[in-house]
This record gives structure tokens, C-alpha cells and sequence, in this order.
């Protein structure tokens, strides 16, 4: 690292505030109107910044209901204006700069709440769907009534831009290696345990997800597609008040979410909690179709399997907090989380080997029972302090979290001659306990500038132990044998040290962003041999820096065009259990084996964007990645063996629009589509992979308000074939629809929806550059589900500002 580079670049930064000169003598005054025609004496009007929603000032209305902000300096901005019975008021975006007068008059008319919409503040169509900002895009799941009864996963398949595969690996704007966090902390956990867990979550839980692209500095810069924060609901009344939402869905098999919020607020203490409890049961229809090559080119040998797993799983989920305002400056916090997630799964699978003529040679039965268990519990400490009550405040974080995992599985197969008659058996069992601990200690500085620019600071400190135990037996004449050419004991330890400096600031009608984090990592691995097997041991340090910049520029007085212009750099470090290089079967035809030589992907992201009326926002897009981790399929004495691979190099590119139209008073459009080319080139197990193609993604969500009581929705996405390493998936469609009734004085909500009404999610597609063969695959699932959700809400109490809490964030994705 250079440190004189960075020393000088950090100057540059920070002279940008000292250097800027900005005119200061721009008034801007307004007047308040109601039906009422009353006084509004003592009501607070906030102006905030139209590029991040800061607030810069807050004045009292004077007795004649007029307000006014004097001394503002050039920028673009927005009025918030909050009266108890009136509906909440946010103005157009306000322009001030040496073109406009220096005294801007504005008129606020307040529409009174009536009776019926009390609590109209989460129902459809009075909060959006996706909300944009400058450096991410928020996603209001309570918008949808589909959303209703469905988890966290179907949640995210319903996003924009994010795509879920079968196995419940999660894409952002058409890349792979995104990081998922929960209330800002990352969910440590491998594609398998996080597809679970979130279908723990209920969707009734989650408050909104932030969808981030290019993070800020602040972040991690782990996850080279960016960051999916998902935020529960955390009630900020004073008094005690709730929520309760219960569900039942109805496929194939049955399922059920339901979750209950609870808030408790006394003089300086506040209490919080969220339980949830699921049910997800599920099948999956695989076939696989494989051909082999002889060097000469003709068909040796044709493949076909057909497996059925059914999925039982269940999830408890328990988070308990407590806020201590000390002061009114000082405020101490605690937060308690835990779950526990247990997974059946009962495989049944079919295999037939024919010969180039289509002859069958060999036919092999497998049943793999599996019951797999994952348990966390976690430990958030945090301590926030102002310094002033302009924003200048610290606070510091220190997160404990602990993961426990089993899995005991059988592998049971049976060996038929092509006459049906039994050949041989086995039966290979397997026990896989996993430990992981994790600590995490943070700081983060906040410095609102003389100029209306923002200075932050900060570091954190990560350590993690992982512990992964694998013991294989034999099962021969109901007795067990070890079978040392599969188990293993893997022990891998990591610490990440960071620190980050993020400085923005608006200049007329230009708004700038820029960052830097600096991240430090050590790793260290060994695997224990066994009478087979020998010792090994590996070591990575490495040091990087990750540079952010955003830009938003207003094009116009009205601020009907923004502009807008952003970069990062981030970093995508291998699963811990990746780097296991043992193997060990899925069945008898296909392995999985680790990879101790992988390498972090890094990426360049770069993103130019126009925003058109806050109704619009159309975005193009550029990633250069290189070593991308991705899942490589070899082939060897015909059998396949999936292991995690870093890809040379992988390109990215596309344009996408999201768009929210009013099409008529009782008819709002939210449409999201995209237009993304991926192109992949490497070479894999001594075949060259020059993999590529062009993906459309488009989906309509048509929102009807019937009467102040009824609404509608219509909705629907199609996507079709998709190019991701070695994979080629199938275009792939479905329709939805919902109706919802809000009921007890407007305090409960009916809602029900039909997902997948055509039953058309039938996921499949093609491996590429797998030496002298080829494979397919075509799933059919239970995604066409009748719910019935119900929810209801109690309030009582003056509304309360919510404290950001930072916590542990970076590798929760990366754990198996």
C-alpha cells in the first residue's frame, strides 16, 4: 500500500470542504394551509437535502401559519412538514442557486387524515413499492398484498433486480457474490443455511430492504454484486403496542408464517422484541440429462436421473432489545438474537445408464434421508453519543454471535442389473457437526460540517473460529465402519481489520460523495489427515483499498432530471467451507469437493444514472470482475464433481428502468425491466470457457385501489435464458394476483393472493465447457400456493426517531 498516495488523496477530500465557496444570503419562505383554516402555531417544518434526506434545519411556524429559512446556501432541497391528523407532506425537490430568486415563496396545503385511513400509513398503495436514492434502492415489502403470508426469500425473488436460483443462491443486477444482512449486520451463513433462514423470516417481520449496488464506504466491502440489508420492524411508539400477523398457504403440502411485534416504552427505557414462527413444506422434481463423449466425438453413454426431495422445514425466531436513554445526549443499548432452524429432506432418486445404442447397463436406486439442524445465538452491545446537537456523534458496537450445526444424513443405494434384478447395495451415513464463533467490535465518527458538508470516520475488527467435522461410515451387516477417504476435520480461522473515511457535500445543484476503507485480512486453514488422508495447512494475508464516488447533478430548476454517477471497488472472499479441499458424495454419481487455492474476487462497478420526475430511473451499468468464485462442474470416469472455482475474468453489462406511474386515481403501475450481457472466459479443468450471452428481465406490479376499505393487485416477471459461469438457465415466467380488506376500524387487514397462478416456475438449463459431455437439468416445484394472511395492529403513544445501531457486518454470507 501506498501511503503517501493515500495520504494525498485523503487531503484532497477533506480541502474540498474548506475550499468551497457557496453563496448564503438565499431565503426560502412558505406559507401552511388546512381546510380548518385554524392556527398552526409551534408546528415544525423541516428542511432536508433532496440528495440523501439529510436534515439541515428545522423552524416553528409563525402565528399567521408562515415559516421561513433564511441564510440557505445554493443546493437542492425538500420541505417535511409531520401535524398530528394531517397526512404526512413532502415537497417536489426546491432549487436554490444564483438563477432563482433570493426570497422562494411555497405553499403547503395539509390533507386531513380522515377516519378510515388512521392507519393508512402502511397500506398499498400509500407507500411505494421501491423508493431510489442516491447510493441505494429501498423496497417496502407491506407495499405488495403477494407479499402477504410469503418469507423473506420470496420477499427477495419479488425485488428488483435480485434474481434466486433453485438452490437459493442470490443474484443482484444479473451478478453473483452478494452480501445479505439483517438489520445491518451480515447473516454469516452458505447459500443452503441462508435459503433457510430466510424462509424462517415472515414477511410480516420485515420492515424494507435496502438493495445496494455500490455501498458506501462504510459498508463492508465484501459481496462484489453489493449488499441486500433486510430491516425488521422495530416500533418507536411510546406506551405499549404490537402487531400480530398470521398466515396459511396451501400447495402441494401446507405451510405457515406468523410473527408478533412487541414494543414497550417507559420514561428513559424501551423495549422491544420480534418472535416469529414458520412452517415450509415443499417438494422438488429434478430430472438430470447427461451425455458422454468417446475422444473420437460419437456417444458413448447417455445418463438420466430423476430425484424427488421433499422438504420439511420449520424456524423459531426470538429477537429481544432494550434502548436506556441516559440523557439526552447519551443512549446505551442491548440486543438479544437467536434461532433455531431444522431441515428435513427425504431424497428419492432413479438412475439409468445406456450405452450408445440406448441399451440400460445400469440402473441405480438411492434413498438420502437428511435431517439438518442450525442454531445462533447473539449478543449486540451499543452506545451512541452526541456531541451537538448539529449530528457530530459517536458510537461504538460490540457483536457476539455463535453458530451450531448438524446434519445426519444416510446415503442408501441399490445396484440393478438392465433385467431388474438386484445386484449389490451400500449405504454410507454420515454425521457433520459445524461450529462457528464470531466477534466484532466497531466505531463510527459523524461530523456535520460548517458548510453543510458531512465528515465520517470509523474502524472495525473482526475475528472468526470455525470448526467443521465430517465423519463418514460404511454401513456393512448393520455394522458402521469409518470411512477415511471421505471424513475430515477442517479448522479455519479469519480476522478482518478495517477503517473508512467518507466525506459528502452539496454545491448548488451538484452533490458529491466520495470514500475510502482499508481492509486488512488473515487467514489461516489446516486440514487434520487421517490414516488416509495427510496433514494440510494454508495461509492468506492480504491487504486492498476500496474507493467510492457518487455525483448527482440537478439539470433543471424544477428538478424534474437528475443525473446521477457512482464507482466501487469490493472484494469477494471464499465461503469458509470452500476451502475444505476434501470430497464427499451427493450421489453416486456426483461429488462435491472443496478448493483450498481459491482466491478472493475483486470488482469494479461502475453506474450512470437519470432520475426523471422521482417517477423514473433509468440506469446503465459496467462490472469488470476477475478470479470470479463460481460453482465449475469437471468431469472425470463419468462422474461429475461440483467444487467452487475462481473464473479469469467476467464482464457485466446492461441497462435497467424502474418506474412508478400513477396510470389513474385508483391505478398505480410499478414496473421494473432490465437489460444485462454476461460474459465469462477462463479455463477450467483443461477446457476453455468462453461463456456469454444477453438477459431481459421485466416485472409489472399493477396496483388497484378499489374504495378507502378494498384493493387489488395484478402482477407477474419474465425472465429469460440467464449466463452465469458455466450455466445456462431456461427463460422462465409466472403471474400473481391478490386482494386485500382492511377490517376492526381499519386496525386489521384480510389479505389474500394466489402465487404462480399458472404453475410456469419451472427453473433448468445447460453446463457449459464440461470435458467430452454435456448435461441439462428441469425442476418443477411447489411455487403455486393459495395464502390467507391476517394482521393486526395496536399504537398508542407519540411517534419516536428510530437510532441507527451498527453491528458485526462482513461474512455471515460466507459460512456452509
Amino acid at each position: 500500500m501506498n501511503l503517501k498516495k493515500l495520504a494525498t488523496f485523503l487531503t484532497i477530500i477533506i480541502s474540498l470542504n474548506f475550499n468551497a465557496t457557496a453563496q448564503n444570503n438565499n431565503n426560502l419562505n412558505g406559507i401552511i394551509k388546512t381546510e380548518n383554516k385554524g392556527l398552526l402555531e409551534a408546528t415544525l417544518i423541516n428542511l432536508l437535502t433532496a440528495t440523501n434526506n439529510t436534515l439541515i434545519k428545522t423552524t416553528l411556524v409563525n402565528k399567521d401559519n408562515t415559516f421561513n429559512f433564511t441564510n440557505l446556501k445554493a443546493g437542492s432541497y425538500i420541505i417535511n412538514v409531520e401535524l398530528k391528523g394531517y397526512k404526512k407532506y413532502n415537497s417536489s425537490i426546491i432549487i436554490i442557486d444564483s438563477t432563482t430568486p433570493n426570497n422562494n415563496t411555497l405553499t403547503i396545503n395539509l390533507i386531513p387524515i380522515m377516519a378510515t385511513d388512521v392507519n393508512d400509513v402502511v397500506v398499498v398503495g400509500k407507500v411505494p413499492f421501491v423508493e431510489t436514492k442516491i447510493d441505494r434502492t429501498v423496497v417496502n415489502p407491506n407495499a405488495l398484498i403477494g407479499n402477504a403470508g410469503t418469507t423473506a426469500l420470496e420477499v427477495l425473488e419479488k425485488s428488483p433486480g435480485v434474481i434466486v436460483d433453485i438452490n437459493g443462491g442470490i443474484s443482484l443486477s444479473g451478478k453473483p457474490g452478494v452480501m445479505v444482512f439483517i438489520d445491518d449486520k451480515p447473516t454469516f451463513m452458505s447459500a443452503q443455511d441462508l435459503t433457510n433462514y430466510l424462509r424462517s423470516i415472515p414477511s410480516s417481520a420485515i420492515a424494507l430492504i435496502e438493495l445496494m449496488t455500490n455501498p458506501p464506504a462504510k459498508y463492508d466491502a465484501a459481496g462484489n454484486a453489493g449488499i441486500i440489508n433486510i430491516k425488521l420492524k422495530k416500533i418507536k411508539t411510546k406506551g405499549f403496542n404490537g402487531g400480530i400477523n398470521l398466515a396459511y398457504g396451501q400447495g402441494i403440502y401446507y405451510r405457515t408464517n406468523n410473527s408478533i411485534n412487541l414494543n414497550y416504552r417507559i420514561n428513559k427505557v424501551n423495549f422491544f422484541s420480534n418472535i416469529a414462527y414458520t412452517i415450509g413444506n415443499s417438494f422438488q422434481d429434478l430430472f438430470i440429462n447427461r451425455k458422454y463423449f468417446k475422444p473420437t466425438g460419437g456417444v458413448n453413454t447417455f445418463f438420466n436421473q430423476n430425484s424427488y426431495i421433499k422438504k420439511e422445514n420449520t424456524g423459531a425466531n426470538l429477537k429481544l432489545g432494550m434502548d436506556y436513554y441516559i440523557n439526552k445526549k447519551a443512549t446505551l443499548g442491548v440486543v438479544l438474537t437467536g434461532f433455531n432452524n431444522v431441515n428435513n429432506s427425504y431424497t428419492t432418486n432413479a438412475s439409468t445408464v445406456k450405452d450408445s445404442n440406448t441399451t440400460i447397463q445400469n440402473i441405480v436406486t438411492a434413498f438420502a434421508p437428511s435431517k439438518r439442524t442450525l442454531g445462533n445465538s447473539g449478543i449486540n452491545l451499543n452506545y451512541n453519543y452526541k456531541l451537538n446537537p448539529k449530528g457530530k456523534e459517536l458510537s461504538f458496537s460490540a457483536d457476539y454471535l455463535g453458530y451450531n450445526t448438524n446434519t445426519v444424513q444416510e446415503l442408501l443405494s441399490k445396484f440393478y442389473t438392465p433385467n431388474g434384478n438386484l445386484a449389490s447395495r451400500s449405504n454410507l451415513v454420515s454425521n457433520l457437526p459445524a461450529n462457528l464463533d464470531i466477534a466484532a467490535i466497531k466505531a463510527d465518527y459523524t461530523n456535520p460540517l460548517a458548510k453543510g458538508g458531512r465528515f465520517e470516520a470509523g474502524f472495525k475488527n473482526t475475528y472468526i473460529k470455525t470448526k467443521n467435522v465430517a465423519n463418514f461410515y460404511d454401513e456393512v451387516s448393520n455394522l458402521l465402519t469409518i470411512n477415511n477417504d471421505f471424513s475430515n476435520n477442517f479448522k479455519y480461522n479469519e480476522n478482518v481489520n478495517a477503517a473508512y473515511l467518507n466525506f459528502n457535500r452539496d454545491y448548488k445543484r451538484f452533490s458529491f460523495q466520495t470514500g475510502l476503507r482499508l481492509e486488512n485480512t488473515n487467514i489461516t486453514g489446516k486440514q487434520l489427515g487421517n490414516s488416509v488422508r495427510r496433514d494440510s495447512n494454508f495461509t492468506r494475508n492480504y491487504t486492498n483499498l476500496f474507493p467510492t464516488i457518487y455525483m448527482q447533478y440537478v439539470a433543471d430548476t424544477l428538478g424534474h432530471n437528475i443525473l446521477g454517477f457512482s464507482f466501487g471497488r469490493r472484494i469477494d472472499r471464499p465461503n469458509y467451507q470452500d476451502m475444505n479441499p476434501f470430497t464427499y458424495p451427493l450421489d453416486r454419481f456426483t461429488y462435491y469437493a472443496g478448493n483450498p487455492l481459491l482466491q478472493p474476487t475483486f470488482s469494479n462497478n461502475f453506474e450512470v444514472s437519470h432520475i426523471y420526475k422521482n417517477k423514473v430511473t433509468t440506469t446503465m451499468r459496467y462490472s469488470l470482475i476477475t478470479d470470479v468464485i463460481s460453482e465449475t462442474i469437471e468431469q472425470s470416469t463419468n462422474n461429475f464433481y461440483s467444487r467452487p472455482g475462481n473464473i479469469g475474468k467476467a464482464q457485466s453489462y446492461g441497462i435497467s428502468v424502474n418506474a412508478g406511474l400513477k396510470l389513474a386515481n385508483w391505478w398505480m403501475l410499478q414496473l421494473y425491466s432490465e437489460v444485462m450481457h454476461n460474459k465469462y472466459t477462463s479455463q477450467l479443468y483443461g477446457q476453455n470457457l468462453n461463456n456469454q450471452g444477453s438477459y431481459w428481465y421485466i416485472g409489472p406490479t399493477n396496483q388497484f385501489t378499489i374504495n378507502k376499505l378494498w384493493s387489488a393487485e395484478l402482477a407477474g416477471s419474465y425472465q429469460t435464458s440467464v449466463v452465469v459461469g458455466q450455466f445456462i438457465t431456461i427463460p422462465v415466467w409466472q403471474a400473481r394476483m391478490g386482494i386485500s380488506k382492511k377490517i376492526l376500524k381499519t386496525k386489521g387487514t384480510i389479505k389474500f393472493n394466489v402465487n404462480d397462478m399458472f404453475l410456469t416456475n419451472e427453473p433448468g438449463g445447460d453446463i457449459k465447457a464440461v470435458a467430452n459431455s454435456t448435461a441439462s437439468w428441469k425442476s418443477y416445484l411447489d411455487t403455486r400456493v393459495l395464502t390467507l394472511a391476517f394482521s393486526y395492529r395496536f399504537s398508542k403513544g407519540k411517534s419516536l426517531r428510530e437510532r441507527q445501531v451498527a453491528g458485526a457486518d462482513a461474512e455471515k454470507n460466507r459460512v456452509k
